[in-house]
């Protein structure tokens, strides 16, 4: 019963921290320090991963297969469409954190996950968060962007391997210095995520293939259920929230988290 507890809150928490701007893994790391759980096995982070997979497929549904189809059209040049254009500026964005993927994977597992720089990063990039956002320069949509743009909002998401940083976060505070509109820095970043999601969460698949570990699949299917209907929520309030609200509230809830697990953790 404490493990199908403590599945639920975690898988709850990283279907919403996975697209607000307030670190999952600053949650994850301070959740099972205050109650006393252990680590839930990588099945289990597969299983949220794929859970704000569907939820992000599911949302963006109509636009994902608008710019698919439109981005397969370009390769053949037969397609140069603002959404073609749109796709090719996913691929680049992506490229940063693939392969800062493969070259700091372990430096990321092995050096970085400690308290310190978890609560560090929240805290830093909370900051940064709240200045791009008090200053930010414009309302830009995404048919205003180039490809210089996605790769700087790419290297900013490759920053957010770096536990604390959040990758929904950098990656809107790096659209918003850019003069992208709240609304429109946020759907880029979500879009961001599907590629980025499959691919960390295919790297975990292929490690878990290998391991000699068994798996709960009836709690890892639940755990799938509950993130990916908590993340699909979030992605629809978030939007309509930051248009009326910005990312003051965001920025205080992660100082606060910040300065908790440096004072207590």
């Amino acid at each position: 019963m404490t493990e199908f507890l403590s599945s639920s809150l975690l898988a709850f928490i990283q279907g919403a921290t996975e697209f607000l701007p307030i670190s999952s893994s600053a949650h994850l790391v301070i959740l099972p320090h205050i109650f006393g759980w252990r680590d839930q096995g990588l099945a289990f982070d597969i299983a949220v991963h794929v859970g704000t997979l569907v939820a992000s497929l599911t949302y963006f549904r109509d636009d994902i297969w608008k710019i698919l189809v439109a981005w397969i059209g370009s390769l053949s040049g037969r397609e140069n469409s603002q959404a073609s254009r749109l796709g090719w500026f996913i691929v680049i964005a992506s490229v940063p954190v693939a392969v800062a993927g493969v070259l700091f994977h372990g430096l990321v597992e092995n050096e970085l996950r400690s308290p310190v720089v978890i609560g560090s990063a929240t805290v830093i990039f909370a900051l940064l968060l709240w200045y791009a956002d008090r200053f930010r320069r414009g309302e830009r949509t995404l048919n205003s962007m180039n490809w210089k743009d996605a790769l700087l909002i790419g290297l900013g998401q490759a920053v957010a391997l770096v536990p604390g940083t959040s990758r929904s976060g950098i990656t809107i505070t790096v659209g918003l210095l850019l003069g992208l509109s709240r609304k429109e820095s946020a759907k880029f970043a979500f879009l961001l995520a599907i590629p980025a999601i499959a691919m960390a969460g295919g790297w975990q698949f292929l490690v878990l293939a290998s391991s000699e570990s068994t798996t709960d699949w009836l709690l890892f299917a639940y755990s799938v259920v509950i993130s990916a209907a908590i993340a699909y929520l979030c992605i629809h309030y978030f939007l309509q929230f930051i248009e009326r609200v910005g990312m003051v509230p965001f920025v205080l809830y992660r100082l606060v988290l910040g300065v908790a697990i440096l004072a207590f953790i």
